[in-house]
């Protein structure tokens, strides 16, 4: 077994029981990566520079082959259910034994780095690839150590081993279907196979620091986050895949922090990863600038963007391959962004919804209770394509507006975001980045210049005195007017053509929340519960 590249680390990947591979490439810098990709045939170069990729069937998650792996350490204090399924600790070692047998004599990479930027909570991450753009992939997600002695002497804390060609055969392992995510907290390793999609491997470690933090007193959080004019000035926004988080934190008037996951601490935010992973299908370069100047950079992964064979000339409109189309950059690609990734507490909270059903208002200031009660409610609709059979957009709940990656019950991260709301006064914001004018298919999304004006004069403090009416089903409080937004837009039911059939589809969805909160209602204050949208009929 040979190894190559600039810092190889005296903990080898033998120590991790993979033995008899090829050539076992470390820590390449991303044009060795890229070279590689290319001359393996994993991927080709578009004609401004990035790594163009497709992965094939799976071109976006597949929670349903996701499982944790059974062990009396962790059992516990995992939230088992629909998504935190057990796995066998015996199926899950035979079918590790199997991938190591399928490593040996094939070349492999290795991305050595960390999951966190304050580094008295970050992990040490290893990342094992049988593809050099996945490797490539990983160095962009994660927080990269430049240093060559000291990833000389990396020792990992956790690791992901990412076979995406060797497929598991159900019957004998024991997985669903040929596609695994495996994750083993007490082994510290998460096993993935049988799908080519890399955000597997970022979601795996985030589920990891969604599993770590708490322990430690850290709320971890499905949010990007960027500051104002200092560091003081933090504002998080929350939200699953599809509803703005990496567009609205990519503000040019403010430092983006990060895209995707960070953690709150008694110090402030800091960043989880070191890069993002943006959705590009019809991205501008008037709407969001920094955003697609990635798309046109050395360093940057494509994921199923199509690309002409000839010209090389990319077609960002183009949802032939899938709507899920995925850019994966550094930080460093971006110009207004903090390296060090960390800042202090949020003055402002926005949880993010992408309302289907066009009626919620499309901002709103919500009291503590209504926080809490919006934040394990998570609603919001699964944009087509964020995952495989999801091909329109579909009402769903999810809770912490991140459940698929929430190793502990819900209860665990509402009430420590309830805690720092109240201990440092943070301001929270419903935001509806989705239909107006009637439901999906009917009336028409935001346009994004609305919703940045919106979110600019409620980060500014320009709405904390602002005239607000109260919606009669939802009890949201919302502003009259807002300086550059017509005033029509801010009364959801003004926009419909026929009012009668708003109150049809806002009563369908206020049930809708009340039923989904009835296995929350247990473990909530009266004022919680109390606080979500009536079932009063208008």
């Amino acid at each position: 077994m040979k190894n190559e590249g600039p810092a190889v680390s005296s903990f080898g990947i033998e120590k991790q029981g993979i033995t008899d591979a090829g050539t076992v490439y470390w820590n390449l810098p991303p044009a060795r990566l890229t070279e590689l990709a290319v001359r393996r045939g994993e991927a080709y170069l578009a004609a401004e520079g990035p790594l163009v990729c497709e992965t094939g069937q799976h071109t976006g998650r597949s929670p349903n082959d996701k499982f944790v792996v059974k062990d009396p350490a962790t059992d516990g204090d995992i939230w088992w259910g629909d998504v935190n399924r057990p796995f066998e600790r015996e199926k899950f070692d035979a079918l590790l034994a199997r991938a190591r047998e399928y490593m040996k004599g094939r070349d492999l990479f290795v991305f050595d780095g960390y999951a966190g930027a304050d580094p008295q909570y970050r992990i040490n991450v290893r990342v094992i690839t049988d593809d050099a753009w996945r490797n490539l992939f990983a160095r962009n997600m994660f927080i990269r150590e430049e240093d060559p002695a000291v990833l000389s002497r990396f020792e990992p804390n956790f690791t992901v081993v990412n076979v995406a060609n060797f497929e598991a055969d159900p019957r004998r392992d024991g997985t669903r279907t040929s596609t695994f995510i495996l994750v083993d907290l007490a082994k510290r390793v998460a096993l993935i196979g049988g799908t080519r999609y890399a955000g597997e491997i970022k979601k795996s470690i985030f589920s990891v620091m969604n599993y770590y933090l708490p322990k430690q007193g850290v709320l971890s959080m499905h949010c990007s986050a960027n500051y104002g004019a200092t560091k003081d000035d933090v504002a998080l926004f929350f939200g699953l895949s599809g509803t703005g988080k990496t567009t609205l934190s990519a503000d040019p008037n403010r430092t983006l922090i990060g895209d995707d996951e960070h953690g709150w601490s008694d110090a402030g935010v800091f960043n989880i990863e070191g890069g993002c992973y943006a959705k590009v299908i019809r991205l501008s370069p008037e709407g969001e600038p920094e955003i697609y100047a990635t798309t046109r950079a050395f360093g940057t992964i494509l994921e199923n963007v199509v690309c002409d064979p000839e010209t090389r000339r990319l077609d960002l409109d183009s949802d032939r391959l899938t709507e899920n189309t995925r850019s994966s950059y550094p930080l460093t690609q971006l110009h207004n962004v903090d390296l060090g990734g960390m800042a202090g507490h949020p003055r402002n909270v926005v949880f993010l919804t992408c309302d289907a059903f066009g009626v919620l208002p499309p901002i709103s200031r919500l009291t503590e209770e209504q926080a809490m009660y919006h934040f394990l409610s998570g609603y919001t609709a699964k944009v087509a394509g964020t995952e495989r059979g999801v091909t329109e957009p579909k009402v769903t709940f999810s809770t912490c507006f991140g459940s698929p990656f929430l190793p502990l019950h819900p209860g665990v991260y509402a009430k420590m975001l309830g805690e720092k709301l109240k201990r440092h006064g943070s301001r929270v914001w419903l935001l509806n980045t989705g239909w107006t004018g009637g439901p999906c298919g009917v009336g028409h999304r935001m346009k994004l210049g609305f919703t940045r004006r919106m979110v600019t004069a409620a980060l500014t403090g320009e709405l904390d005195h602002a005239e607000t009416w109260t919606d009669p089903i939802f009890g949201l409080a919302v502003p009259v007017r807002i300086e550059g937004v017509p005033d029509k837009l801010l009364h959801p039911r003004d926009t419909w053509h026929n009012p009668a059939d708003y109150d049809a589809q806002a009563s369908k969805l206020a049930d809708m929340f009340a039923d989904n909160f009835k296995k929350y209602e247990s473990g909530v204050d009266e004022a919680v519960k109390a606080a979500g949208p009536s079932r009063v009929r208008v």
